[in-house]
């Protein structure tokens, strides 16, 4: 097959939304129409039940809960489609923030009984802001759940997208038959049975059809028409232009728990979205997806995920040209060849080696220590992508090391889980003792470290919290030392892994004191050379 008519097969997406709003389990379900499990596996965290694919390491499965973005990759159709996991929880939306770099659409679940929440709202303007075009799946129709208008009219009121419905649902909660396609000018119906829903059999007309009348509540189904009339008349109308562009979002009903509407939302979804886009460089070149030179950007990087082998990770986004296993390509920060030669294809946990890849896949090489999040690999040496959106840790740990036995494990075990980038490391040069100061967006982040170290390292840990509530990169005005500054109580000063230094606060009282009695320091939620970057 032609270079460009592969691209044009592909499909790269993640999953965004609240917590609960069952985004896992429309994934599952998602694979299973691409073939990809033989059996979707409950959220729920009890001991009988599969595992969830998509959350493949043991405190997941433990706890029921996505901690870890993963790739899923399968084929559906025609399409090659690259599903991107994301983790719902807020503290680990730096993980999300950096997936949804490295995707080209979004599918946003909304609970239909709660309406937008506040992680859905904080992820949707990621996404608003990178103009990722976003998909609305109305999830838990099924269920108690708010009227279908209202629904649209939120999306509109609170997030500022418009909204077009691509189908309709016929009934809310206990008389939710099934979904009316607005396109196809045809219904939908299913029924629930012992293993879920499957759509009837026999052939289902328009929403006049006697069939329809037959199989659905007779006021659900006269609601539904007046909506649909009101919707006709009123409501946004399909344009490809606005959907690409993120000012219209293209919205489906159903029920992922029950397979209500997931296949309609599959194939809406790949018709619908965009192949792979340009990217911009970082030099102002924009760079098509059927450029001949390779090129990506690792956006995330995965320690230990094969605990047989504790080995290391990088999720490479392909950009443009063609992968091929073995081909060398140019690590640009530090200039060197590299071959990349041990590339896989990820399903959760499960690999299988990839000899090939285009634009908009995304390929997992393993090995290659040297390899950082946000790193460009192209056969252009002077080629590099700034994808990558860095924040600054809220909360602020100590991690210690209780048996001194058990040392190299600690060590060896902490170095690779930081390597991932979720959790970083400060180092306090004039401290009396070495140990770890570790910096996260939210408290769980230290318990999944704790957690790890235990059940993949052997390694056991005490965590002692910090009185620091805000970190701020620092730097003199004058090109003076860093050292020389009056330190107040509470405040405390460190490097970062790149050896630039932070200052550590208890308020936002103590940054004001900070600056008083020091005016020739200079402080940044970002560090500093990127600052400088966003200047040029």
């Amino acid at each position: 097959m032609p270079h460009e008519a592969q691209i044009a097969r592909r499909r790269s997406f993640a999953i965004i939304s609240h917590p609960d709003a069952g985004k896992t389990t429309l994934t599952e379900k998602l694979l299973l129409y691409g073939g990809a499990v033989a059996l979707a596996g409950s959220v729920t965290a009890r001991k009988n039940q599969r595992a969830t694919t998509s959350d493949w390491m043991e405190l997941e499965k433990q706890r029921g809960i996505s901690v870890s973005s993963t790739v899923l990759q399968f084929e559906y159709k025609d399409s090659v489609v690259n599903l991107l996991d994301t983790p719902g929880h807020k503290d680990f939306s730096e993980d999300t923030y950096r997936v949804l770099t490295a995707v080209d659409a979004a599918i946003m679940v909304v609970d239909a009984g709660k309406g937008i929440e506040a992680q859905t709202r904080k992820l949707f303007e990621v996404c608003r802001r990178r103009g990722v075009p976003i998909f609305t799946f109305m999830n838990k129709l099924d269920r108690p759940a708010r009227e279908p208008l209202t629904l649209l009219d939120e999306l509109e009121t609170v997030l500022g997208i418009g909204a077009c419905a691509i189908n309709w649902p016929l009934g809310l909660g206990q008389q939710f038959r099934g979904v009316y396609d607005r396109r196809k000018k045809d219904v939908h119906l299913f029924e629930r049975t012992v293993h879920g829903a499957y759509r009837a059999p026999e052939k289902v007309g328009g929403l006049d059809d006697d069939f329809v009348a037959q199989h659905t509540v007779p006021e659900a189904l006269e609601q539904a028409k007046m909506e649909l009339e009101m919707l006709d008349g009123a409501g946004h109308a399909y344009d490809r232009t606005k959907i690409d562009r993120g000012e219209l979002t293209p919205v489906f009903f159903g029920s992922a728990s029950n397979n209500f509407g997931v296949q309609m939302l599959l194939d809406g979804f790949l018709e619908l979205a965009p192949p792979p886009e340009a990217r911009m460089a970082a030099d102002g070149r924009v760079i098509e997806p059927t450029a001949e030179g390779f090129s990506g950007f690792v956006f995330k990087i995965q320690a230990n995920m094969d605990p047989r082998h504790r080995d290391r990770m990088s999720f490479v986004r392909i950009v443009s040209g063609k992968f091929e296993r073995d081909m060398q390509v140019t690590h640009t920060r530090t200039g060197k060849l590299v071959r990349l030669a041990n590339s896989q294809k990820l399903f959760a946990q499960d690999r299988e080696t990839v000899n090939e890849a285009y634009a908009g896949d995304v390929v997992g090489i393993v090995g290659n220590h040297g390899f950082g999040i946000g790193d460009t690999l192209a056969t252009d040496p002077k080629l590099k992508f700034d994808e990558i959106p860095r924040f600054a840790p809220e909360v602020f740990a100590y991690l210690h090391n209780p048996s001194t036995a058990h040392y190299k494990r600690f060590r060896d075990g902490l170095e690779q889980l930081l390597s991932e980038g979720v959790v970083q490391q400060f180092i306090q040069p004039h401290a009396g003792q070495r140990v770890p100061l570790l910096g996260a967006v939210g408290p769980l982040q230290f318990e999944v470290v704790q957690f790890r170290l235990e059940s993949e390292y052997n390694a056991q840990s005490r965590l002692e919290n910090a009185p620091y509530t805000v970190l701020r990169w620092v730097r003199t005005k004058d090109g003076g030392a860093i050292e020389d500054f009056d330190i107040p109580s509470g405040v405390a000063t460190a490097q970062d892994s790149e050896e630039r230094w932070v200052v550590f606060f208890s308020d936002q009282w103590a940054i004001n004191y900070f600056e008083r009695r020091n005016p020739n320091a200079e402080l940044s939620e970002i560090p500093w050379d990127e600052v400088e970057k966003a200047k040029i």
